[in-house]
């Protein structure tokens, strides 16, 4: 996933074909502390894993300190986390490091590490710049429902069905764009309808052209 900001930046997950941006000098990636966790976490979950259990507890520290200035500033953030987050980077990185130096570089452990440090740069990004957040799970959260659709449009049965789905789709996230209640909307617009609404004046049954208090009338 990846998220634009001003300025030319892209918050992204470390998906190889934004590298070609940056390549060109279009943006500077800045990469998801919640995908570089979950490596750790998955090593640590199934039993003992010192390494991975501490790492987890080094990158808590950063969370910890992003919770207390949420909302702030975006000087604001950049000052604390220069103050706060720097100082831990550097050692989180010297520990990485070391860790490497002690540990087989054929295992899990060792890619999570080495998955890491070569997005360092990025991963750090955010501390020079309040605007960017430490992950990518807001924007992540506000897909879910799309992707959660995709799973469910494979059983929409034939191809007529695909494109039936696809269309209420559409016009379920086009009400979302345009602050219109999905469900109020649908039964209005089949209402419509079904009592005879006439084919030349479709465009009146865009979700654009509707009002909230239109709606919350039909409710």
């Amino acid at each position: 996933m990846a998220q634009s900001m001003p300025s030319g930046g892209v918050h992204s997950i470390g998906y190889a074909g934004y590298r070609k941006l940056a390549e060109r000098g279009d943006v500077q990636l800045a990469f998801c502390w919640s995908h570089m966790r979950r490596n750790f976490y998955e090593l640590a979950t199934p039993g003992p894993a010192p390494i991975a259990s501490e790492a987890l507890e080094r990158i808590a520290e950063f969370c910890a300190i992003e919770k207390d200035i949420r909302g702030r500033s975006a000087e604001e953030r950049r000052l604390i986390r220069q103050q706060k987050s720097q100082p831990l980077a550097n050692a989180f990185e010297k520990w990485l490091r070391a860790k490497l130096a002690l540990i087989s570089q054929k295992g899990k452990l060792a890619e999570a590490i080495r998955y890491t440090l070569s997005r360092w740069e990025g991963l750090t990004r955010f501390i020079d710049d309040g605007r960017i957040e430490l992950d990518n799970n807001a924007v992540e959260r506000s897909i879910r429902p799309i992707a959660l659709n995709r799973k469910n449009a494979l059983f929409a049965g034939s191809d007529g069905g695909a494109e039936h789905w696809a269309a209420i789709a559409s016009l379920i996230e086009t009400c979302k764009l345009n602050d219109v209640d999905p469900l109020i909307y649908l039964t209005d617009v089949l209402t419509r309808i079904a009592n005879g609404h006439p084919n030349s004046e479709i465009d009146q049954l865009l979700p654009c052209a509707y009002k909230r208090q239109d709606l919350r009338a039909v409710a």
